[in-house]
């Protein structure tokens, strides 16, 4: 009886613990990669539009879904809250297989994926989807990728004032090659699906966002040798500090692209416009966080944790801006960039920033009315296009800009658009616009080849990293 009891117990010992240890942290857990081995594997046979074209690689796909079908429903227990869309996902794997690999339609499982209904802080999700990776791929290659839910109890309070019932804030557990790259987003609409529905949720990765924000201010402030405050220091040591920041600016900035006087579709997704009118909307969500954060910050009735944040939203929405928007990526319609220039020489030319002796300073206690300023000037501008034609509209915009940007010196736009232009379609407009129509200035282009190396590195950054 003895024996029997021992041989049971070290049978069953190592099971239990496996068990803990993959509930603890399911990106451990053999399923888990069995899953992710699986679909990197069945990336290489897929087309940019997720199809498998090659009748020869079809018996090694169905064996790579195979795979996946059965470690979903291995893991499936560690996430009751989405036993539906799991099931679903299975059941899309499967009929995707049967059909014979054709353009992938995940429509049903992305419906029964709603995990906007369970904002709670640490609950995680197990999310496969062909889809492309925003910043990162653009093939609707299958991934798959483990995540976990940010909402402190602050988010909770300001939620109530700032209601966005989409917004989801996320960080990775593990991943799958497409996001092994720049893409801090998760959204429903870079699923491959028969159509396309009213989205109920949007992700945003906190974590890479912060681990981003935490490495390129490091490397900006030792160059420009900028002295920090200490609240802004501490969001350098403190990862978790600094992605609950950054869920608190996601969350202001997320619901702001659908309020304000707009003359247009706020996620101008209809419309091909210059690259500049998606510079200044994205700003406008920027600086509306900033503005809502001072006032937070100065509200006495609200929570010491949510006057704290806010604070440090003012600091990470201008560092975020300058250091590391500004010369990311190419200089190919950069709108994000061009963002941050305008942000930069704003500051500058209102006397709250100074380059001088090669030090980078800030009048701290300006620099709140002097950013509002330039948002209240967005503001003012989208008010105005209400009543403009399109086209007048963006040439008010271009003027608003290169009264702070110097325009390229070789910009047709700003020497005065030909009558036949002017009198044309829209696309005329577009066409002449250059691509890198507000160059970096001599700042940037100095700061950017000290730069480059660091903000290279951030690919695929995570929390953890």
């Amino acid at each position: 009886m003895s024996n029997y009891v021992a041989h049971d117990a070290l049978v069953g010992e190592p099971e239990v613990l496996e068990d803990a240890v993959t509930a603890a942290n399911p990106a451990t857990s053999p399923a888990w990669l069995r899953l992710k081995s699986a679909a990197t594997s069945l990336q290489a046979s897929q087309a940019q539009d997720g199809s498998i074209p090659v009748a020869a690689d079809h018996a090694d796909a169905a064996a790579h879904v195979g795979v996946i079908a059965a470690a979903i429903d291995e893991l499936a227990p560690l996430f009751p809250h989405d036993a539906a869309y799991l099931a679903a996902v299975t059941r899309d794997f499967t009929r995707w297989s049967t059909e014979g690999f054709g353009v992938p339609d995940f429509f049903d499982s992305l419906m029964a994926f709603q995990p906007q209904q369970q904002r709670a802080d640490g609950i995680r999700h197990l999310v496969v989807f062909p889809m492309y990776t925003q910043n990162g791929s653009a093939n609707r290659f299958v991934e798959a990728v483990l995540i976990e839910v940010i909402w402190p109890e602050f988010i909770d309070e300001l939620e109530q004032e700032y209601t966005n019932e989409l917004f989801m804030p996320i960080r990775f557990l593990d991943f799958t090659p497409g996001y092994d790259t720049n893409s801090a987003v998760l959204f429903p609409e870079t699923v491959a699906m028969r159509q396309i529905p009213s989205f109920t949720w949007g992700a945003i990765f906190a974590d890479r966002e912060a681990a981003r924000f935490r490495r390129v201010v490091r490397a900006a402030a030792e160059i420009t040798r900028l002295e920090l405050p200490a609240d802004a220091a501490a969001l350098l040591d403190d990862q978790h500090l600094t992605e609950e920041t950054f869920v608190m600016w996601d969350l202001i900035h997320d619901r702001t692209h659908m309020r304000g006087d707009l003359p247009f579709d706020p996620f101008m997704i209809k419309q091909r416009m210059p690259f500049f009118l998606y510079s200044l909307e994205e700003l406008r969500c920027d600086l509306t966080a900033f503005r809502e954060s001072v006032t937070i910050e100065r509200d006495e009735n609200a929570s010491p944790e949510a006057r704290r944040h806010a604070k440090l939203v003012q600091y990470a929405v201008i560092f975020d801006r300058i250091f590391r928007f500004s010369i990311s990526g190419t200089r190919v319609r950069n709108y994000d960039g061009l963002g941050g220039q305008l942000l930069f020489a704003w500051m500058h030319q209102h006397h709250v920033l100074h380059w001088t002796d090669t030090r980078l300073t800030f009048d701290w206690e300006a620099v709140p009315d002097v950013v509002i300023a330039l948002g209240k000037r967005i503001d003012d501008l989208y008010w105005a296009s209400i009543d403009r034609p399109k086209k007048a509209h963006w040439l008010a915009a271009y003027d608003m800009i290169a009264e702070t940007l110097t325009p390229n010196p070789a910009s047709q736009w700003a020497r005065g658009l030909p009558l036949d232009v002017l009198a044309g379609a829209p696309k005329g407009y577009t066409d002449l616009v250059l691509d890198d129509e507000f160059p970096l200035s001599m700042f940037f282009e100095a700061l950017d080849k000290k730069m480059k190396p660091v903000i290279e590195s951030t690919a695929g950054l995570t929390g953890r990293d």
